[in-house]
């Protein structure tokens, strides 16, 4: 082996900067990135498919990407793809799904409009906000302290029925969770309190515009079904990354994300197949 990181790791460091709304139109304008992502999504790899989906989820939250994104080759067709195959677990299908609506709905300008008049009307922490299917739930956890305490919830969290999708932000001790609209919140702060050494409160923005946290009633736990579809994340162990916040660029520190896209655009050029 020559040492170069596989396709798996590529895929997570692109799912990881793009859940930074700074990384977005960098990572979309880049001539690499994209077309990257898009043979993903035809990659035997179930892992690899799902995390690259996840990725150009959190892209196409940038409006102004998604007429790009939309135009790019391969794009619609691959998502089509996804969804079409008989093997592809239920939440990928779901979270493809979502992704194709969201461009397919790109060139209706008044629709598109609307949409965003309508995001700007909702907190900003509410990623998902103009899916009807999905909704985001910010959580501080109390004890998220390492990385062992992290894969502790990656394992509690992807017991659940409904997550689609989340992300760590170890520095603050915060989970961003992608989840089906019909999916309590309290479900989330159950399973991690299953974990007898964390604890969640859920984060919402007050009339006032600051943040209030919101703890969750020990004494009446949620318990929600078992998801058996998910694909496994990537073990903590094999993770690329140990921590997000070292992954994904902070305010600031375009240029450090922007080094590092042109280190993935350039595997992906040499490694354009599978």
């Amino acid at each position: 082996m020559s040492g170069e990181p596989d396709a798996l790791a590529i895929v997570n460091q692109l799912r990881d900067l793009a859940a930074d709304p700074l990384n977005r139109q960098a990572i979309v304008q880049d001539q690499g990135c994209l077309p990257g992502l898009i043979l993903f999504l035809d990659h035997p790899n179930p892992q690899v498919v799902y995390s690259a989906l996840l990725a150009v989820r959190y892209l196409a939250e940038c409006r102004s990407n998604r007429e790009k994104m939309r135009g790019e080759l391969g794009m619609m067709q691959s998502l089509e793809n996804v969804m079409k195959k008989t093997t592809t677990p239920g939440e990928t299908k779901l979270l493809a799904s979502e992704i194709y609506e969201i461009l397919k709905s790109a060139c209706n300008t008044e629709a598109d409009q609307a949409e965003q008049a309508s995001y700007r009307r909702k907190t900003q922490f509410f990623l998902g906000a103009t899916n009807k299917r999905a909704k985001t739930v910010v959580l501080h956890i109390d004890g998220l302290d390492d990385a062992a305490r992290r894969s502790l919830c990656e394992e509690a969290l992807l017991k659940i029925k409904g997550v689609i999708s989340f992300t760590f932000q170890m520095t603050v001790k915060r989970c961003i969770v992608r989840i089906r609209s019909d999916l309590k919140a309290e479900a989330l702060g159950t399973a991690i309190a299953s974990t007898k050494i964390m604890k969640a409160q859920q984060i919402v923005k007050g009339e006032d515009g600051d943040e209030v946290m919101i703890s969750f009633e020990e004494d009446a736990p949620v318990e929600a079904e078992q998801n058996t579809d998910l694909p496994d994340y990537l073990p903590e162990e094999e993770s690329p990354s140990k921590e997000l916040d070292k992954a994904v660029s902070r305010v600031g520190t375009k240029q450090d994300a922007s080094g590092w896209l042109n280190t993935a655009a350039n595997f992906l050029t040499r490694s354009f197949y599978w």
